[in-house]
């Protein structure tokens, strides 16, 4: 099989291509930012892209450059998210059919999204219950039919397309970046963002950033070859990829400096920091490289530091779990099974003489439904600062309370939380 390659040429021939459709987004020095960590550091926003994220890029310039048998029999793609968004509106755009294979438990509002973008020149099938499931579905139209299938990041004209991000970083700059933060999916952004700089600026760092519980091009770095991993966290959504790109991982061995990971927590720390802070909505994949600023604190101070918002569709309805998994990451949250003992009054004495003065019960509830005045229960306390943790666990200690701390049990969290 012949080697997929993607060059500076065949960015610059996207850069022509995506004229036609997309935004050229803007490169904000963000002033928040530069003061916490003493640089400057600039914000490619990516979230105000025409389907709020970098996705349309690729996919318009793979789809540009399909054969006319090839668009007259229609284009397939299988996503949950912005990649399906993104070739949804190049099928509009190109008046060509496509049909979006979507798992059958895509939030509505996504789903109404690429329909809206696609308008009457797209069929959405909503099938399975994961993206593995519509991928197989996809395939099979594809076979099926002999529709053309749309890859979201494993393909050269995705990342040549991707790789006008970086295009764009360098246009806009008057002097080149000392590094440049990128999130890694599947890959395709980062390899096409690092394919471009590194050609024209060889000097400027590129970090890859990878969430903490789906790090498949740290994986398939260390072992020199791609893996799938058998099991991901799923949260970061935009970014949870079991199996990276066989392009993007050639692309990443040869020009990344480094790849960080990030735990979902400090994820959602960030994102909403971003939008208290900054007025900017970000999706959790969108957040990684501002978060990534945090591991590198010493080694960028007086750089210029590029982070690239790769997208900003988040559904608000995750906002209470982005919330709660925030608090719980910076030590602020903490759920307790606590088995009161069999007496009256245990719980009056527990909330005036185990509770801080600035201690919040979040949540009680009784695990057993009779026998209400007694007995286990699952307690949920927000602090104030994090340093009062050990002063809560000392004083139920010396109330010899029999207790659980939930958040250090996986298996129970997931059963309660």
């Amino acid at each position: 099989m012949e080697k997929m390659n993607v060059r500076m040429e065949d960015i610059v021939r996207a850069h022509h291509t995506l004229k036609e459709v997309i935004v050229r987004t803007p490169l904000q020095r963000d002033p928040n930012l530069s003061a916490k960590y003493d640089c400057n550091v600039y914000l490619k926003r990516e979230d105000l892209q025409i389907v709020r994220s970098f996705k349309i890029r690729g996919a318009y310039n793979k789809i540009r450059h399909l054969q006319p048998d090839e668009l007259e029999r229609g284009i397939v793609c299988a996503s949950a998210g912005n990649h399906a968004q993104g070739v949804a509106y190049s099928c509009q755009a190109l008046r060509i059919q496509g049909t979006i294979v979507m798992p059958s438990t895509t939030p509505s509002q996504k789903v109404t999204q690429v329909k809206r973008f696609g308008g009457t020149y797209v069929n959405v099938v909503l099938t399975g219950d994961t993206f593995d499931d519509a991928y197989d579905a996809a395939m099979k139209i594809c076979e099926e039919n002999g529709m053309t299938f749309i890859h979201p990041f494993d393909d050269p004209y995705i990342v040549a397309g991707n790789g006008t991000v970086g295009m764009e970083i360098m246009e806009s700059l008057d002097a080149s970046a000392d590094m440049v933060f990128v999130t890694i999916g599947g890959g395709g952004l980062v390899a096409g963002v690092s394919t471009y700089m590194k050609t024209v600026s060889p000097e400027t760092r590129i970090i890859g950033v990878e969430p903490e519980g789906a790090a498949s091009m740290t994986e398939a770095i260390a072992r020199k070859e791609v893996v799938t991993l058998e099991q991901i966290d799923k949260f970061v959504d935009g970014a949870a990829v079991k199996r990276v790109g066989k392009l993007p991982y050639e692309v990443c061995t040869e020009l990344l400096d480094d790849i960080v990971k990030v735990p979902e927590g400090k994820a959602c720390t960030t994102i909403l920091q971003l939008y208290n802070e900054n007025a900017i909505v970000v999706e959790p994949a969108g957040s990684l490289p501002v978060a990534a600023l945090d591991l590198y604190r010493d080694q960028i101070r007086g750089k210029t530091v590029v982070c690239v918002i790769s997208g900003g569709n988040n559904d608000i309805d995750r906002m209470q779990e982005i919330k709660e998994r925030s608090l719980i990451y910076e030590g602020l949250k903490h759920y307790f099974m606590v088995n009161f003992p069999q007496r009256a009054g245990a719980l009056r004495e527990f909330l005036s003489e185990v509770l801080g003065t600035n201690d919040d019960i979040t949540r009680f509830e009784y695990i057993k439904k009779h026998n209400k005045d007694n007995g286990a229960a699952l307690v949920g306390i927000e602090l104030q600062d994090r340093n009062d943790y050990s002063a809560l666990i000392e004083r139920m200690q010396a109330k010899n309370l029999s207790y659980v701390e939930v958040n250090k049990d996986s298996v129970l969290f997931d059963l309660l939380v």
